[in-house]
């Protein structure tokens, strides 16, 4: 078969490769041809590099490299930890591409979460928007997200859509191949990552339910016949849900339409807004029995009219009405569906709930429907969410109390499964935490998988297998530290200010502004204290008065008749002696920032 030239543009428009329809009409697309090169050791060998994803739920991001290869797998964020106060995401930290941003022949999208798109605006730009791949929904997304980011920037992007699974596309030493899998988001794919040392099968994010009403299950034996070795990457969240039944899709509709169906007033339901196919389900059936439907939450009403563009989803004119059109429909006529089911707090649900809502103020015979699982980290959050709807209105409906949602995610025997299905001569088990992978190394090894071939990586790890089937990983790692994103500042935050910004948020802030003579060195007036956190002024007077004080002695001293004035030495001794003082009265240290002011 000759090589064709895949052309790169700068354009929004999708990229059209030169393409060979094969017997069975499979597309199959080749990049441009690499230049030849003296061969080189490393050049025998594939690398797979975890940038992120392995020791966290998010900020997916995997390469994949092999010479001068390099084709990467998602790109997705990580939202913040409790500990990390004012951070709005994490993104994965990109310094081991820097230098080799030419090598990278393509990023490919398994889906459309955030874990797995989010950090895209970010990352595309500074790696010069290589091409990028995946399906229709999943690559709509990715503009959408550019767009918001920074306006026009969708336009540089190279796109090439996987219109079916038996697309295969030849990207420098690598070919690439496709797999259904199933999953909470319309549009995922799994991927197949063919080199000259090995198979790579890689799900994304996967379930094995396929079917919402027969039940039938997604199976992958024929995945068995691919070249060894394989290597079997496996998302691996449900490693400790040793449940063996599982709600199935037919069951969680045949609820929500039953609740909606009897609701005495309105139904609010909260959702993610990637569930697009639950979504239009609920559009459908709204239709179906006469009922108003309003979307409500930025992402919401995006993510739906991206769908409708696309044809994923089809309603009547008239169906959909604005949120502020409720109050014109009978209560029992509306059904409002809306972001902000894990509490997040500038959300549609958060916001009704507080009373902030411009047009929803929760009723007593309102039913709320939370159908969604909870987000590992957002258990507290969403607890203190249901407790507050609990008091206002008597119809609250969780997973805890009926299946109303059904997970994206596979459980125990699922992983057992599908392992045995595939039968990898290597496992690696991805996408979750340090614990998670671990528990899915005892269920590979429980069906008869080798421990010594199974790897359990941390993020920035290094692993490599030559064409002799020798797997090693290296004992360097590349840089994996966290990258914050906050505000329109990415990486500007390090764990120095984080830390400033943990010691604020547990001890509280205490300003001391001191205005010296810079003549004499003497305190000019009362120095001026402000106390943010740490103690209630008008109750200290006592102790504003000694900290005063004292601030007066430490200038004397550290000034003395200098001149010019030593202002650092002076906010040193102001810092690290009114900070004991301090902790001596009060067995709390806040972060002490002194000012001083020369006149």
């Amino acid at each position: 078969m000759t090589t064709q030239t895949l052309r790169r543009r700068s354009s929004s428009r999708p990229i059209k490769p030169a393409v060979k329809r094969e017997e069975d009409g499979s597309r199959i697309l080749r990049s441009q041809p690499q230049p030849a090169r003296v061969a080189q050791k490393k050049d025998a060998t594939l690398r797979i590099i975890p940038l992120g994803g392995m020791e966290e739920v998010g900020r997916n991001m995997t390469v994949f490299e092999y010479g001068r290869d390099i084709v990467i797998l998602d790109m997705g964020i990580q939202f913040p930890e409790e500990d990390m106060p004012g951070i709005d995401y994490i993104i994965p930290n990109i310094n081991y591409l820097k230098g080799k941003e030419k090598n990278i022949r393509a990023i490919i999208f398994s889906h459309g979460h955030l874990d797995h798109i989010g950090a895209a605006p970010i990352l595309l730009e500074k790696l010069g928007y290589p091409p990028i791949i995946g399906r229709d929904l999943t690559l709509a997304f990715v503009k959408k997200r550019l767009e918001d980011y920074q306006a026009n920037s969708a336009k540089k992007l190279k796109t090439i859509s996987i219109k079916s699974v038996s697309d295969r596309f030849s990207l420098g030493k690598f070919n690439i191949g496709f797999f259904e899998v199933e999953h909470s988001i319309m549009d995922a794919v799994g991927v197949i990552i063919n080199s000259p040392c090995g198979t790579i099968v890689h799900p994304g994010d996967w379930t094995m339910e396929k079917d919402p009403e027969s039940g039938r299950l997604l199976t992958y034996e024929y995945l068995a016949k691919l070249p060894s070795p394989k290597i079997l990457m496996l998302e691996s969240l449900g490693a400790t849900d040793f449940r063996t039944e599982t709600v199935s899709e037919k069951e969680m509709y045949e609820n929500l339409e039953r609740l909606i169906w009897e609701a005495p007033g309105r139904v609010i339901i909260g959702t993610f807004s990637s569930q697009i196919k639950r979504i239009g389900r609920l559009l459908e059936y709204a239709e179906k029995i006469g009922k108003k439907v309003a979307l409500d939450g930025y992402s919401m009403k995006m993510n739906v009219e991206i769908a409708k563009q696309l044809g994923y989803i089809k309603i009547a004119r008239g169906a959909l009405i604005s949120v502020s059109e409720i109050h014109k429909h009978p209560d029992n006529k509306v059904i409002v569906i809306c972001t902000g089911a894990q509490g997040e707090g500038n959300a549609v649900l958060s916001r009704i709930i507080s009373d902030n809502h411009k047009y929803i103020k929760i009723q007593k015979n309102d039913t709320i429907i939370f159908s969604s699982s909870v987000i590992p980290g957002n258990e507290r959050t969403i607890q203190r969410l249901k407790d507050s709807l609990y008091r206002k209105c008597d119809n609250v409906v969780h997973t805890e109390v009926m299946d109303v949602h059904t997970s994206g995610h596979s459980n125990a025997q699922n992983i057992k499964e599908i392992i045995k299905q595939i039968h990898p001569d290597f496992f690696l088990p991805v996408y979750a935490n340090h614990y998670f992978l671990k528990e899915a190394t005892k269920l590979a090894v429980e069906i008869g998988m080798p421990k010594d071939r199974i790897f359990v990586l941390d993020n920035g790890s290094i692993i490599e297998f030559d064409k002799n089937g020798e797997v090693k990983i290296l004992s360097k790692k590349v840089d994996t530290s966290y990258v914050f994103v906050d505000g329109l500042g990415i990486g500007d935050v390090g764990q120095v200010v984080l830390r400033d910004r943990q010691a604020m948020a547990q001890d509280g802030m205490f300003v001391i502004i001191v205005t010296v003579d810079s003549q004499t060195g003497e305190v000019r007036n009362s120095p001026d204290i402000i106390s943010r956190g740490f103690i209630y002024m008008r109750e200290s007077k006592e102790l504003l008065y000694q900290v005063r004080e004292r601030v007066k002695e430490i200038v004397r001293r550290a000034a003395g008749h200098q001149a010019p004035i030593n202002h650092d030495l002076i906010k040193d001794n102001i810092r690290d002696k009114i900070g004991q003082f301090l902790y001596t009265k009060t067995e709390r240290r806040p972060m002490v920032l002194p000012v001083v002011i020369e006149v």
